[in-house]
C-alpha cells in the first residue's frame, strides 16, 4: 500500500509524514487489505488546518473512502480524520467484504450520465429553462442495494448519492438529512419491491 502525503500551502515535513504513514498503515491493515493507494492532503484556511484522506477500496468495486477534518494544527486535524476512517471501516468491514464477493459474482453494471454544475450566482432575468452551466462531466450510475448505497455515501463522505436499485432497476436517491438521519427517495413501486425482496 502506497501512502502519498502532500500539502497545499502547508509545509509537510518528515515527522508529520511518518506520523501519517504509521497511523494509516495500522488502521487500514486492521480492517481491510484491498487498498493500494491513499492520498493525504494538508491545507490551511485562515488559522485552521485541514486534513483530507482519500482512497479507493479494491480495484473493481469503485468504493471511495474519504474523510476530512479541521483543527488548530495539522496533527490534530489528521488524527481526527484518521479516527473517522477507522470508525467507518469498523462499521462497514463485513459489508465491504460481502460487497466485493457480489462484485465477483456478476459484472459491475454502470450507466453513464451527465453531471452539470450550475452557477448559483447567475442573476439573469431570462434564465428560463437554460441556467448558466459552468462545468460538466460524465459520471456513472451503479446498480446497488440500498444498504450498499448507504455504505458508499457514508464511506465517501458524500451529501447524497444517486444509484440504480439492484432489486427494481429504478433510479433511487439517498441523502443525509440535517438531523443526521438518511432519507431515501424512490418511486412507490420501488419501496414495495424492496420490502418484498428483503422479506424473501
Amino acid at each position: 500500500m502506497k501512502i502519498i502525503v502532500s500539502g497545499h500551502k502547508v509545509d509537510v515535513g518528515t515527522s508529520l509524514t511518518q506520523h501519517v504513514e504509521e497511523k494509516l498503515a495500522g488502521i487500514l491493515s486492521k480492517y481491510i487489505d484491498r487498498i493500494n493507494m491513499v492520498n493525504v492532503v494538508f491545507s490551511k484556511e485562515g488559522h485552521a488546518f485541514r486534513a483530507d484522506i482519500t482512497s479507493n477500496i479494491g480495484t473493481h468495486a469503485h468504493i471511495t473512502l474519504q474523510a476530512r477534518m479541521e483543527a488548530a494544527d495539522a496533527y490534530t486535524a489528521f488524527d481526527a480524520a484518521a479516527d473517522k476512517v477507522a470508525k467507518q471501516l469498523r462499521r462497514y468491514k463485513r459489508q465491504i467484504t460481502n460487497h466485493h464477493s457480489r462484485i465477483h459474482e456478476k459484472e459491475l453494471a454502470l450507466h453513464a450520465m451527465m453531471h452539470y454544475v450550475i452557477d448559483a450566482e447567475d442573476e439573469s432575468d431570462e434564465k428560463g429553462d437554460n441556467p448558466l452551466i459552468i462545468a460538466e462531466d460524465t459520471s456513472h450510475l451503479e446498480h446497488l442495494t440500498v444498504p450498499d448505497a448507504v455504505m458508499r455515501m457514508d464511506l465517501g463522505d458524500l451529501p447524497a448519492l444517486m444509484f440504480i436499485n439492484d432489486a427494481t432497476e429504478v433510479v433511487n436517491v439517498i441523502y443525509r438529512r440535517p438531523d443526521g438521519n438518511i432519507a431515501w427517495l424512490a418511486p412507490h413501486a420501488t419501496v414495495g419491491a424492496y420490502k418484498k425482496s428483503a422479506a424473501a
